[in-house]
């Protein structure tokens, strides 16, 4: 969990308003992230905790509502305009190239911050050779981070699930972002590979200072390293705290999360 004691607000979303046709998704939706803190969106399936992150990476246009990031207002921007306003995201299902090692999906993450143009790549200019050593020492400046060296050559179909995950987390963050828009991170994974992961996404907010917005519904994991908590249901906030501020909201978990304790251990 972030230790950051001065903190200022670094994405706001602002009265959102979303529906589908006659279905309401989002319903005036309001909450700040921190620089640098973890935010956690939960609530059962269904709650819009998705369309939340998709509206922010700009895949869906809201009714009405606002975007702040970094005090700057995001009007009517797309997800091709996402990398370029800092903002980095994984799926629900791996969006891998699975025929490809994971130094090569690693490397693919880092094609926006590429000088050169592959014309300079393939005539082997001297500043395009410079450029690729640049990318490739980046690339592994990451792999290190997640310990994924050892699996650098390696297809990506070849490996575990969880080894997976780590590796598109790792993609994303060769776009060097400063907000990681994680959706689902740990879902299908046993609790060491859940435990794994949530290390790391520690280790990346603590070591890199990126602030990270995350659906998860292991509310163990949630508790234990979220800085601030959002509860969704039927497109609406019911709950918007610490930790420790929705513990202390009993009838909220059980009530919409079906849970009547909370083991944060």
């Amino acid at each position: 969990m972030s230790m950051t004691s001065i903190t200022t607000t670094y994405l706001e979303v602002k009265d959102i308003d979303l529906a589908f046709g006659t279905s309401q998704i989002l319903k005036k939706l309001s909450f700040k992230v921190d620089k640098g803190h973890i935010c956690s969106l939960i609530g059962p399936n269904g709650a819009g905790k998705s369309s939340v992150i998709n509206i922010i990476n700009g895949i869906y246009q809201p009714q009405s509502g606002q975007i702040i990031l970094s005090g700057k207002m995001l009007n009517h921007y797309k997800a091709k305009h996402a990398p370029h306003l800092g903002i980095a995201r994984t799926f629900q299902n791996l969006a891998l190239f699975k025929q490809m090692s994971v130094l090569d999906n690693v490397l693919a993450g880092r094609v926006l911050k590429s000088k050169y143009s592959l014309f300079a790549a393939i005539l082997s200019l001297p500043q395009a050779k410079k450029n690729d050593d640049e990318q490739r020492h980046k690339v592994e400046e990451i792999l290190k981070l997640l310990n994924l060296q050892e699996y650098r050559e390696q297809i990506v179909s070849t490996l575990s699930y969880g080894l997976q995950k780590r590796v598109e987390l790792a993609r994303a963050l060769a776009a060097e972002p400063e907000l990681l828009l994680l959706d689902e991170p740990m879902a299908g994974m046993n609790h060491e590979e859940k435990q794994s992961i949530a290390n790391f996404i520690q280790k990346i907010n603590q070591r890199l200072g990126i602030t990270i917005l995350m659906i998860e519904h292991d509310l163990g994991v949630v508790m234990n390293i979220s800085d601030h908590i959002v509860v969704l249901d039927y497109g609406q906030k019911i709950a918007d705290g610490s930790a420790a501020d929705i513990q202390a909201h009993p009838e909220v978990l059980s009530a919409y999360l079906g849970m009547q304790e909370i083991d944060a251990s």
